[in-house]
């Protein structure tokens, strides 16, 4: 039977052609072959009656499904004419435009089929994999029926043309489809996601339609106004979007090498992360894209933020370009792939809509200030660097602000209808120092793993594809011999080191010896230094003849210097990029001759390009959103460069002069504005100190005298000497200059961070001294002066943290609290201090007074307490295995969930202490006084006590595990127990 959308459409027809207006029609393929026939007629514009035998034989538009969908799509037979002509002739020939609801049902229909068409024309490799097979009778009932069940009225016709995908007809299409591209071979999931493609693509054809036919059916052009004509201008500027944007990222080279990403790249590991920000080690390791996938696709996900985490060089940016591509070809208009490196963010709104319009820029969204709120287009963003988003702000709680602000934005979007769409957002765990126990509950956190054997392999098979298989298999080779440094081999697990190894080995620049004794930050160093020779001298070579000079007009030092001057301003930027007249107003002042007449000829000739053109030809490129500035194509290379800087200034400074070297050639002067113009812009990374540390102990810098020279300017910047000079104020000079060249500082900003990042040399200097026997007493540093001397100063460390404070409340914890492992703390006074989540371990706080200090979650293991005064700190969930606690007074302190793992408690005081669920596991407990400790759920397997340790009046002592055998016989524990016992039934 003919569906009611088709007999009044025949009907009406009929008035002017004769049609058998019989309820019965042949159906299925029949039917479907006439489709395509009238489809055929309307491009060739044959006359209404020359279509009469097609439409009497035509059930449904969607009767041409009946047919094996690669024969339909291959017909090469627009569908939209179907509507337009048909509906145009009507009008023609009565006078009258078809109802409503006759009208969106047509066009929707033929609306349908068009995308249908157009997705396989654009995915040819799909229509390929499809069976030559005819609709099952099951499929043939479900298009005869498709109309029985809904009463298409009025407003069930206005909603369709407004969004296609929420209109009833969309749920009977897919339906159809679906089953039709399993049955032609598609398995199930890929059916369901080519079918939602193509109903989520259908709304722009029935625009299209609609632009044919505004003239012939007014009441179906009025329900878009004017607004189809700009919709078809969106929609356009979408693809071209995707097609520059998106298609291109792949594509693009890697570095200046002649092959592209796509070549090279192979999808890394993921591992869950906690609440707490750790990896959870017992997690299953996952394919990253096939997570992302999994992630977006689940609905029950649908507010949860696609959050993933790594260390520099692990690949975040590189997935996110090869990611945002394939959801542009596997997944558009499911969701629309927006790729937005975060440090390109210019104006940072309070509402993240106007930050995210702001930041992509395209006419589909200047043009269309709803975009956000359209119902047919859903987004995928790609928030890529949150890190970098931190370091050019400049304010350390801009980053918390702005994964709220994407957190919010998530969970609305799964909440309205109007919106739907996701977000996915990168960047280094280190920026969250700090903001750990801030996060937002809805994300859904991944760490990337580095390369396991079998991704490694993977790699190599990729990379032979570029170089010879004989050189591959020689590197590979290289890396799993006993003659390669395990610290080597640990490297080549991280991407972007096993191109930078990969590549010298190519070029014969990687050679065994190198790693000889070198740590993972030496090797690393070491990597980058061979690197850094290669780019100057290896990468451009001609017959023999290095070509760097022509090109650029100077000379490798001059090149190095430059590019070492270029990683300190990217740096002092914020990280990702600097004004090139920053680099050539530094380079003015320091006397490099070629450098000053390249620059000095430029300006002189009003050009831009005087220092451009040499740092394009290495690891720079113009900085995307900032004008006549540089970036580096990997941020660990300018960290790298930051740091060879600092160190060659600081070797400067050390030098002394004359027969008995008594007098420094830098005077004391000059050397604090040096300390100042190296260390006022902000903190020092993690990474610059691990290369700068590396760099120092190689380097001829005498560190002895340059830890003097420093520890000099600490006390003096401890005294504020700098900040209340009268005549020249350091801070304020240092100010001056980053603001001349568009960075924001303060005097006291400059001040505090220069201070603390000297600090942490100084604390970095200490902990290498302790490994080497002779510098052990020459680099020690302790913040408060030495100990039982007339210049201690017990309470200088906190009055440090309170300075700090003048940025924010936990500044110091953010900067110094990664840099702390192995201090001299003895005897500090830290009273109700925060030093929540730091790293401790192996700190010397014998006799420091930590009363009231907030150490939650903190590594103390192996750290040395012994006589410290710990009343009422929070230790809860710290980490105090192997802790040295001899003496130490801990009254009322918490140490619920703490980790006492052969910590030594002998004379100490645990009076009032909480150790409720502790592990004291092996723990020295002789001659502790545990009078009214909580022991509730505490394990105590193999611990040590004595006759002196003190068991009675311990609270709920009865619910402690694992108490040893012994123990359980030494009558003052049982007493001590049962008397813990008694009191518990009395409370009951």
């Amino acid at each position: 039977m003919a569906s009611k959308l088709w007999q009044k459409i025949r009907r009406v027809l009929n008035t002017e052609i004769e049609l058998n207006l019989s309820e019965t029609v042949k159906g299925g393929v029949e039917s479907g072959k006439a489709v395509l026939e009238i489809a055929k007629a309307l491009q060739e514009n044959k006359d209404a009656k020359e279509l009469k035998p097609f439409i009497e034989n035509i059930d449904s538009v969607l009767d041409v499904l009946n047919s094996p969908l690669g024969k339909v799509a291959g017909a090469g037979l627009p569908f939209l004419p179907i509507a337009t002509g048909i509906i145009a002739f009507i009008v023609y020939k009565t006078g009258k435009e078809p109802t409503l609801e006759d009208a969106v049902q047509l066009v929707a229909q033929v609306a349908y089929l068009e995308s249908m068409r157009q997705f396989f024309i654009d995915f040819p490799e799909i229509q390929d994999k499809l069976i030559e097979i005819e609709a099952s009778e099951s499929v043939k009932k479900q298009i005869n029926k498709l109309d029985e069940d809904i009463d298409f009225n009025d407003r069930y016709a206005k909603d369709t043309l407004i969004c296609f995908y929420d209109s009833p007809l969309r749920k009977k299409f897919d339906e159809i489809l679906f089953a039709r591209l399993k049955e032609s071979g598609l398995a199930e999931n890929k059916a369901k996601i080519v079918a939602e493609r193509i109903s989520r693509s259908t709304h722009r054809y029935m625009k299209e339609a609609v632009v044919e036919v505004k003239d012939n059916a007014n009441k179906l052009a009025g329900i878009y106004g004017d607004g189809w004509q700009k919709d078809l201008e969106i929609y356009g500027s979408i693809d071209k979007y995707l097609e520059k944007n998106i298609a291109t990222k792949p594509q693009e080279k890697v570095f200046d090498e002649k092959f592209t990403f796509r070549q090279i790249y192979v999808p890394l590991e993921v591992k869950t992360v906690n609440s707490n920000g750790e990896v959870e080690q017992t997690a299953t390791p996952q394919n990253i894209e096939e997570w992302a996938k999994t992630i977006l696709l689940d609905e029950n996900k649908d507010k949860q933020v696609l959050f993933i985490q790594a260390g520099p060089g692990r690949g975040k940016s590189v997935f996110c370009r090869m990611f945002a591509d394939w959801v542009r070809q596997e997944l558009h208009p499911i969701y629309t792939p927006i790729l937005i490196r975060l440090r390109d963010i210019r104006n940072f709104a309070a509402n993240i809509d106007e930050t995210l319009a702001d930041v992509v820029g395209w006419d589909f969204i200047k043009t269309d200030s709803g975009w956000l709120t359209d119902h047919n287009t859903r987004f995928l963003f790609l928030l890529d660097g949150f890190d970098e988003l931190l370091l050019e702000r400049g304010a350390s709680n801009e980053l918390k602000v702005f994964l709220d602000q994407v957190a919010q934005f998530q969970k609305q979007a799964a909440e309205n209808n109007e919106r739907g769409h996701r977000v996915l957002i990168t960047g280094r765990p280190l920026a969250l120092y700090g903001i750990e126990r801030l996060m937002p509950p809805n994300l859904e956190r991944v760490s990337i793993l580095p390369m396991g054997d079998e991704i490694q392999q993977q790699w190599f098979e990729k990379w032979q594809t570029i170089v010879a298989q004989e050189e591959t298999e020689k590197f590979r080779e290289f890396l799993q011999s006993q003659e390669c440094p395990k610290q080597v081999q640990e490297l080549a697990r991280e991407p972007l080191l096993l191109y930078l190894l990969a590549a010298m080995h190519r070029d014969k620049q990687l050679k065994v010896e190198m790693f000889a004794n070198a740590d993972v930050g030496g090797a690393k160093v070491l990597i980058y230094e061979q690197a850094l020779e290669w780019v100057l001298e290896k990468q451009r070579v001609e017959d023999g003849r290095n070509l760097n000079p022509e090109i650029t007009k100077l000379g490798p030092e001059d090149l190095e210097i430059l590019l070492a001057e270029a990683g300190l301003c990217v740096v002092q930027s914020g990280g990702e990029y600097a004004a090139i007249k920053m680099i050539e107003d530094r380079l003015l002042k320091q006397g490099y001759k070629e450098l000053q007449n390249l620059i000095k000829k430029a300006r002189q000739d009003e050009r831009e390009d005087g220092l451009k053109n040499a740092l394009a030809a290495f690891y720079l490129k113009s900085a995307a959103k900032a004008e006549n500035s540089v970036e580096f194509f990997h941020k660990s290379f300018g960290e790298f460069l930051c740091a060879k800087r600092m160190v060659e200034s600081l070797e400067d400074l050390t030098e002394k002069t004359g027969k008995r070297r008594k007098t420094y050639v830098v005077s004391d002067e000059e050397f604090e504005w040096r300390v100042y113009d190296l260390f006022g812009y902000d903190s020092l990374t993690a990474e610059v100190v691990e290369y700068l540390m590396a760099l120092l102990v190689k380097s001829q810098v005498e560190l002895v005298v340059l830890f003097e020279r420093l520890h000099g300017f600490y006390l003096d910047w401890c005294d504020g000497k700098f900040i209340e000079e009268r005549e020249e104020v350091l801070p304020q000079k240092k100010a001056r200059q980053l603001w001349q060249w568009g960075i924001e500082s303060g005097q006291r900003q400059v001040d505090i961070y220069t201070g603390l990042n000297v600090m942490i040399l100084l604390f970095k200097l200490h902990r290498y001294g302790r490994s080497q026997e002779k510098l052990q007493e020459k680099l020690h540093f302790h913040p408060c002066g030495k100990p039982d001397s007339e210049d201690f100063d017990r309470t200088r460390l906190l009055r440090i943290i309170g300075y700090s404070e003048c940025l924010e409340v936990v500044a110091f914890l953010k900067i110094l609290g990664g840099f702390l492992s192995g201090a001299d703390l003895s005897g500090v006074y830290l009273i109700r201090a925060d030093l929540s989540g730091t790293d401790l371990s192996g700190a010397d706080f014998s006799g420091a007074d930590l009363s009231g200090a907030d150490l939650k979650g903190a590594n103390l293991r192996g750290a040395d307490l012994n006589d410290a005064d710990l009343i009422s700190a929070d230790f809860s969930g710290a980490d105090l295995s192997g802790a040295d606690l001899k003496g130490a007074n801990l009254r009322g302190a918490d140490l619920n969930d703490a980790d006492l793992i052969s910590a030594d408690l002998i004379s100490a005081d645990l009076s009032g202490v909480y150790l409720r669920g502790a592990n004291l596991s092996g723990a020295n407990l002789s001659g502790a006084d545990l009078i009214d400790a909580y022991l509730s759920d505490a394990d105590l397997s193999n611990i040590k006590w004595n006759n002196q340790t003190i068991w009675l009046n311990t609270i709920n002592l009865h619910e402690a595990r694992e108490v040893p055998e012994d123990l359980q016989q030494n009558p003052e524990f049982a007493a001590a127990v049962a008397q813990s016992e008694g009191a518990c039934q009395q409370q009951q």
